[in-house]
């Protein structure tokens, strides 16, 4: 992919993180890039409306032009629109955090996420990619759509990194806990990738591409309303998959 591409989207990012105008020097420095390719970016962000000059030698910031965008964007979008309504209802039902993620070979990225009221909480950023296919029951869903040899072949390329005392670290085990959750319809999670935390998922079919539907909470809530929470699950998953 073209560097002007990765380099736009830096800019944005950089601003959301420093939360301050930056000046063209301060650019350079917090994207590490040269100062002609930094001016480019900001003589074209400027002229499009999406940047604007604080004052002379003040710095720059982003205009609302993005934000107006991206609103319009997400108004429209076609799996908030049927997806929103029954992951809000479902993290209302169970007091936890609901996730939808679409997944494009191996990589699985979360779309949209509705959290509870509970101020303990357990959620992942939309936008952002499944922590990894073993240790989440997200990636486990994914993974177990895979042909027993594929994942074995996945599997091969894979480290099983510990990140809890519970992470499952052998390969032989990983693939009978898939086999398992896919013969259940359902992947579990149970303080693999964070303590304290208990995440289930369910897999689906929609318009043709691979969907993962997951629930996380605290370990002791999701533990006492498993059945109900698996079945709730599963229920608003055949219910997206049949609005097509």
């Amino acid at each position: 992919m073209s560097k002007i591409v990765y380099r736009t989207i830096d800019f944005f990012e950089a601003f959301a993180r420093e939360k301050r105008p930056l000046s063209l020097s301060e650019l350079v420095k917090v994207l590490d890039i040269p100062l002609s390719s930094c001016h480019d970016v900001v003589q074209a962000l400027e002229k499009r409306g999406y940047l604007y000059e604080v004052k002379p030698r003040a710095g720059y910031y982003p205009t609302v032009r993005l934000l107006d965008l991206a609103r319009v964007i997400v108004e429209h979008d076609p799996v908030t629109l049927r997806a929103e309504p029954v992951l809000e209802r479902l993290a209302h039902e169970l007091n936890a955090s609901i996730s939808i993620a679409k997944a494009k070979g191996t990589q699985l990225t979360y779309l949209l996420v509705s959290m509870p009221t509970d101020p303990l909480r357990f959620a992942v950023a939309a936008g952002t990619n499944a922590r990894n296919l073993y240790a989440t029951s997200a990636g486990k869903a994914l993974l177990a759509s895979f042909s027993t040899k594929a994942q074995k072949e996945i599997l091969a390329g894979i480290k099983l990194v510990p990140m809890t005392p519970a992470t499952i670290t052998s390969k032989t085990v990983l693939l009978r806990d898939l086999k398992q959750g896919e013969a259940r319809g359902w992947f579990l999670n149970r303080e693999e990738s964070v303590e304290d935390a208990l995440t289930i998922s369910t897999r689906f079919m929609w318009s043709g591409s691979i969907y993962v539907l997951t629930a996380a909470g605290t370990l002791r809530r999701m533990e006492r309303q498993l059945d109900a929470a698996v079945a709730a699950l599963m229920g608003a998953a055949r219910q997206l998959e049949q609005s097509e």
